[in-house]
């Protein structure tokens, strides 16, 4: 007869290797053995545990036999990023992999979608398993939950977003900067008219990026106009659409400066549509795959999402390995890759579309 609830984890519910062992009518030590596969161990002993198993639905705790070792490590960390289908974050996420593999630590990788019950609920899942630590590109505005999801000695990395509410190094690119020099770029090659299409202003990337396009526009003496700044562009196809419904509009502009990757394509997409691919210059903030073979081909300013990855993964691991020191900020330079579409010069009033 199976113990009554209450002998389950000191009344949670949820049954124990101990409930297994009273089950079983064996050690504590045999049950532990025959959970983790060890050799030596009767098969009769063996049918006993896995019964009271099957009878309990228990299931152990994945983390518990690793936190046995001397260094209670489970030699496991987690990595939370908006999306690894974008070439950015795919790069970022192999540079961390690449790191751990050579530690000989595992890295569990979650898709956050921009969602920011979601943001927590992997966060929570990440206790449960009890990971060494945490790298997050942070999608939700305050972190300061972390203190109740995770365990008090878990370090947490932010990459690409800084966190907030919750202390943790940061892994930044210069957004502000690579921003101000697009903006710049555009204006040394005549354009005066220049728009900014930017992901969701609520992303932190975003209004640095966006702080830095009207720095440009101040170094150049340009006075904003605020028709010609486009935001919450989530999609390859709403940029796309939304660049359409632009040049529809009396006096357009002649250049634009495209705050995200996929913001970019969408915009390419548009001006090709129109015809004006070879007409109005653009910038795009960040790579992305065949951004050299378009005609023209397209000027970017590119991140390095490797070194983002690398220098998030080693301040994780120094964290791991003991380092107390108060949370220190890491900025990754960013380039400006002239291809060709940022140096297209405005057309003549005449011949503007």
């Amino acid at each position: 007869m199976a113990p009554e609830r209450t002998s389950r984890g000191r009344g949670s519910g949820r049954p124990t290797m101990n409930d297994v062992a009273k089950i079983a009518g064996v050690s504590l030590k045999t049950v532990s053995r025959v959970v983790n596969n060890e050799e030596n161990v009767s098969p009769l002993l063996v049918a006993q545990v896995r019964s009271a198993i099957a009878i309990l639905n228990y299931s152990p705790d994945i983390g518990a036999s690793t936190l046995r070792r001397s260094n209670r490590r489970t030699e496991m960390i987690a990595l939370l990023l908006k999306d690894v289908g974008n070439p950015f974050f795919a790069t970022l996420h192999r540079a961390v992999d690449d790191e751990a593999r050579a530690r000989g630590v595992q890295v569990i990788t979650g898709n956050l979608d921009e969602c920011s019950n979601r943001e927590r609920e992997l966060a929570r899942a990440i206790t449960m398993r009890r990971a060494d630590g945490l790298i997050m590109a942070t999608v939700s505005e305050d972190q300061s939950y972390l203190a109740s999801e995770l365990r008090v000695d878990t370090p947490v990395v932010f990459v690409d977003r800084p966190g907030n509410g919750f202390p943790g190094d940061t892994v930044l690119a210069t957004n502000v900067l690579g921003a101000t020099e697009a903006t710049r770029h555009l204006a040394a090659h005549g354009h005066r008219r220049i728009a900014c299409l930017s992901d969701d202003v609520r992303i932190p990337t975003a209004r640095l990026r966006q702080d830095g396009y009207l720095a440009g526009l101040r170094e150049a003496g340009i006075e904003p106009d605020e028709r010609l700044i486009l935001t919450d562009l989530g999609s390859e196809a709403l940029a796309e659409s939304r660049v359409l419904e632009l040049f529809h509009r009396p006096d357009p502009p002649t250049a634009l400066f495209t705050a995200q990757n996929s913001v970019t394509a969408g915009t390419v997409r548009a001006l090709r549509r129109l015809g004006l691919h070879r007409t109005v210059a653009v910038v795009g903030f960040d790579d992305f795959p065949l951004a050299d073979l378009l005609e023209p081909a397209i000027t970017v300013i590119a991140q390095d999402p490797a070194a983002m990855g690398r220098t998030a993964a080693q301040a994780l691991f120094r964290r791991i390995d003991g380092h107390t020191g108060p949370p220190a900020e890491h900025w990754i330079p960013t380039t400006l890759i002239r291809r060709g579409s940022g140096e297209l010069r405005p057309a003549p009033e005449g011949a503007r579309p």
